[in-house]
């Protein structure tokens, strides 16, 4: 066996490490090295990505981790964060060896962080099964002691370790990467070898691939550390840092040869081989006397009577879609989420309506985790589940994104806090950022750099290389300018790293064991995630979830609040006519999936009339299927248009006039036509979909000739056994073909398509209290609230400034107008807002500006500033004073009334004095005699802390402009 690395950093060293895994992979075998490991700072990030690859491409993936151990113990924070931290390169001998490396490195992250993430030789002793340690740079504790001249001390650490590993697991790592250290440490460590009887390994720290990639890594630390590449910067010592090859290392330590034959020995031991076939679903506790099927069945047999009454054709499909879920495992899969959802709705938290392929289950329907029929819209239970295509199912959750927490709490709770984790994910590097950052650390002027950045497109598709020889602007500054042609060659390196790690805003993973047990942990204040990415966890058979939080279900429910009178959303009529007519004008701003322009301009023209036409323009409006528009517009306008290659067609095409939208579609044709099984046309409907050509031509010619099995019997029939033309059959599937890869899941577009409907519904019949509740969700950002006060203006809804006595926190409805809410003005923010509302519930309505500031003046959140942005925007207009006045005299009072509440909190004589008494009494300042800001200082300050104007229609600020003048 050659020579193998054994300490390599990849890009997921987050800006630390420039080696792409498969550029690192592909460059091992190109050295003919058998072998690699990767050791990443303190974490796991992307040792799962690493394995897969390196096994795929015959090389040997070795699992381990550089850890940083405490001096003392990983529970003390000592304030110094210099030398409180020692490396220690572990590796993973067998599947124990990475468990407990899993375990070690959750430690580290949850219980041991203190600047890194640190673990103890408690922990370390108490996980040492399956591990092989290695001693470490010249930051780990041995060397670092060896530097010292603290040659017992480090014999005495040497002890400890081999306590805890074993002579034959516990090896002295040497390195040479020219640093003058490394070749001082050398020579005692081999000598401490030599004492205790141990042997040396030969490592080379990696943190890039190639010897010129030393630069970029240079640049990846400035961006890291926010530093120019001119001034003092973190860097490395030498450019020695890359994959060597063995005639290279064993160059650089030649004089320690057996150091690099040992690293043969250790890649010997390591043998991880990670399990990508079991999986390892948490269970359902159901009630006494029954069974997890048992407690399902009835579960859906109560949702069945509700939803279709003696139904016997849906009682079969129920019956039917229980048995796959059965024979496949996933009964507590379904009622964990029933239970979610049960939970939702019992604590009225709005629940959407499903999303994704699990809204053409009659089981997810039947159990209320969805909220469409699927017969009603020919929906597949076999597009989300079937058991010729052994995949996880995934149901996502959409919940009002406010009170989403509340049942990321209750599954926490249910499952334990330990079995329960969100889910790490990488932000990268795009495009733009790359050039941005890099122009930063190289010192490249701003301007220079944002013009650059401005030329690229926002499509994370296309990356540098591409642009630079599709764009003549950016590709005659690359070829002109060295500056630049440096800047765009280290961006296109760095472009795609992980920039940083963060929580996934929807994943969720439960499991059977605390999660620990399966996969490392990452800490990021105090949350807890996986370092396992999503879709990695799936495929280790982990239950992955994603409660989502979608903004519009908050906007319905705080309609519903709005309209009062016991409204029910769900009781709503799907055909009504005004709705489509609004929606037909072009009438969509704010409509959920349908409010932007090119949106309203297609339902403009295509004028929908019912539910189907909705799912059709949410599945055609997307890059691809956007092609079909015209034609779908055309068929649907002029039914005489429509065509069909043949009769049977037309049951699955006809609702959408002749053209192929739906996934679900193609897998009807692939069903009735060429006779497969509803599984195996999902299949045929994946390939298409990822454009296997060698899967695709086995599928064309079964779906025309069809197939028999080795006994001559017929398996699929094809379609000329169905008595259709082979040359019709073979255009049949070529036009399906080439439609497969852009079909949308109708199951998705249908659940949406009643969310979007039920937005238009509220929209068209309640529209003061809809558009309150849309601005109401936009609090944070004023330009979409101006955009929706103008629609307002254009419907003739009067949108009123804020009322100190009228406005909520947020906007509201009194009377004939809609009232600007209070958390919406900046500087006053929610929590102020919110005291507001609470003392005017509480004592009624404030009966001027003095008594205002008197009463609230034990609320924490008044302070000058947000007193003064509420006069200013006219919250205080209706005591009849002046904005002026109020300004001129407001901190004067402010801090009368914060004194006079000291006061009183004291028990002190009255503020104001006895009645016999004028000792104590302070007279409340006078409103000084000042005339009111002109209008266009009133609409600066308005549009300052609103975003808007609202005192006046912003032409009238220039009509103020040119008052008396002629043209």
């Amino acid at each position: 066996m050659s020579f193998v690395h054994l300490h390599v950093h990849t890009e997921y060293s987050l800006l630390d490490g420039a080696c792409r895994i498969k550029n690192l992979i592909n460059k091992a075998k190109e050295l003919n090295q058998p072998a690699l490991a990767i050791t990443d700072h303190g974490s796991m990030f992307g040792c799962v990505e690493f394995y897969k690859y390196a096994v795929e491409q015959g090389v040997k993936p070795i699992i381990g981790c550089e850890v940083y151990v405490a001096p003392r113990s990983l529970y003390d924070k000592n304030s110094d964060r210099d030398g409180e931290y020692g490396h220690l390169v572990l590796l993973a001998k067998n599947n124990i060896g990475y468990n407990n490396l899993v375990k070690l490195v959750s430690t580290g992250y949850v219980d041991g962080f203190y600047y890194k993430p640190r673990v103890d030789l408690i922990e370390l002793k108490k996980h040492s099964e399956g591990l092989i340690a290695l001693s470490a740079c010249i930051a780990g504790e041995i060397p670092k002691l060896l530097l010292q001249d603290r040659y017992n001390d480090a014999i005495e650490r040497t002890k400890e370790y081999i306590d805890i590993f074993g002579t034959e697991d516990f090896y002295i790592e040497l390195q040479n990467h020219g640093i003058l250290e490394q070749q001082k440490v050398n020579i005692k460590l081999v000598q401490l070898a030599k004492e205790l009887s141990l042997k040396t390994v030969a490592t080379n720290d990696v943190h890039y691939i190639e010897k010129d990639d030393a630069f970029s890594q240079e640049v990846l630390m400035c961006i890291q550390t926010k530093k120019s590449i001119e001034e003092d910067h973190m860097r490395f010592e030498t450019n020695e840092f890359y994959l060597k090859s063995e005639s290279e290392l064993c160059e650089v330590l030649s004089a320690y040869p057996e150091s690099v034959k040992n690293t043969c020995e250790i890649a010997d031991k390591c043998n991880v081989e990670l399990d990508f076939n079991s999986r390892y679903l948490p269970k359902f506790k159901v009630p006494s006397g029954y069974t997890s099927s048992l407690y399902l069945r009835e579960q859906c047999n109560i949702g069945l009577a509700d939803r279709y009454g003696d139904n016997e054709s849906a009682r079969e499909r129920l019956e039917y879609e229980l048995s796959v879920i059965e024979k496949m495992g996933f009964v507590d899969y379904f009622l964990i989420v029933w239970d979610v959802i049960r939970f939702a709705r019992e604590n009225k938290i709005p629940v959407g309506p499903g999303r994704g392929s699990a809204a053409g289950s009659i089981v997810s329907y039947c159990l209320y985790i969805t909220d469409i029929d699927p017969s009603k819209y020919s929906l597949y239970f076999e597009r989300f589940l079937n058991s010729e295509r052994v995949s996880m199912p995934d149901i996502d959750m959409d919940f009002c994104y406010r009170r989403r927490h509340e049942v990321l709490e209750y599954v926490t709770e249910k499952y334990g806090s330990d079995h329960v984790a969100q889910i790490v994910t990488f932000d990268t590097m795009a495009a733009k950022g790359a050039v941005r950052d890099v122009s930063r650390a190289l010192g490249i002027q701003y301007s220079v750099a944002d013009e650059i950045a401005k030329l690229i497109p926002n499509d994370k598709s296309i990356n540098i290389p591409y642009i630079i020889s599709h764009n003549p602007k950016i590709k005659d500054v690359y070829d002109s300018d060295p500056k630049i042609k440096r800047m765009l060659d280290t961006a296109a390196m760095v472009e795609g790293m992980p920039r940083n790690a963060s929580t996934h805003a929807a994943g969720v993973v439960i499991t059977d064991q605390p999660v620990s047990d399966y996969v490392p942990l990452y800490k990021s204040g105090d949350l807890i995630s996986t370092q396992y990415t999503m879709t990695l966890l799936e495929e280790l058979g982990l239950l992955k979830m994603d409660f989502l939080g979608l903004r519009t279900l908050t906007v319905i429910q705080d309609t519903v609040d709005l309209i009062g009178n016991n409204f029910n959303i769900n009781n709503i009529d799907y055909n009504d006519k005004n709705v489509f007519d609004m929606l037909s004008c072009g009438d969509s701003v704010g409509i959920f999936q349908l409010e932007k322009s090119g949106m309203r301009k297609f339902m403009s023209e295509l004028k929908p009339q019912c539910l189907e036409d909705i799912i059709a323009v949410i599945s055609l409006y997307r890059p691809g299927p956007m092609d079909s528009i015209p034609t779908y517009i055309k068929n649907k306008n002029n039914p005489e248009c429509v065509s069909y290659l043949h009769p049977s067609l037309k049951p699955i095409l006809e609702v959408t006039y002749g053209c192929v939208v739906y996934q679900e579609q193609v897998m009807e044709i692939v069903r009735k036509l060429g006779g497969f099984t509803m599984g195996g046309a999902d299949q045929v409907r994946r390939a298409m979909s990822k454009k296997k050509a060698s899967v695709m031509e086995v599928a064309k010619n079964e779906f025309v000739y069809g197939k028999t099995d080795e006994n001559g019997e017929v398996t699929i029939p094809g379609a000329i056994r169905n008595g259709i033309d082979e040359n019709i059959a073979l255009k049949i599937f070529d036009d399906i073909m080439s439609f497969a890869s852009y079909a949308f899941n109708k199951s998705h577009a249908a659940a949406y398509a009643v969310v979007a409907y039920r937005t238009a519904y509220l929209k068209c019949y309640y529209p003061k209290q809809f558009m309150a509740a849309l601005m109401s969700s936009f609090l944070d950002n004023n330009d979409k609230i101006a955009e929706y006060i103008e629609v307002c203006k254009q419907s003739a809804i009067e949108v009123a400034p804020p009322s100190i006595n009228e406005s909520d926190d947020n906007f509201n409805v009194s009377g004939n107008k809609i009232c600007f809410g209070l958390a919406a003005v900046k500087n006053v923010g929610r929590t102020f807002a919110i005291d507001i509302l609470d003392e005017r519930n509480k004592n009624g309505v404030f009966k001027s500006f003095f008594d205002f500031c008197s009463r609230m003046a034990n609320s924490g959140g008044i302070n000058k500033k947000s007193v003064e942005s509420l006069i200013k925007c006219g919250a205080f207009d209706e005591f009849g004073d002046f904005r002026s006045k109020l300004i001129a005299v407001h901190e004067e009072i402010l801090d009368i009334t914060s004194r006079m509440n000291r006061y009183m909190n004291l028990n002190q004589v009255s503020f104001f004095g006895d009645v016999d008494s004028d000792d104590d009494r302070i007279d409340l300042p006078p409103l000084p005699d000042i005339a009111e800001y002109d209008i266009n200082t009133k609409l600066s300050f308005e549009k300052e802390l609103l975003g808007i104007y609202v005192s006046a229609h912003p032409l009238d600020k220039y009509k103020s402009l040119f008052a008396g003048k002629t043209n």
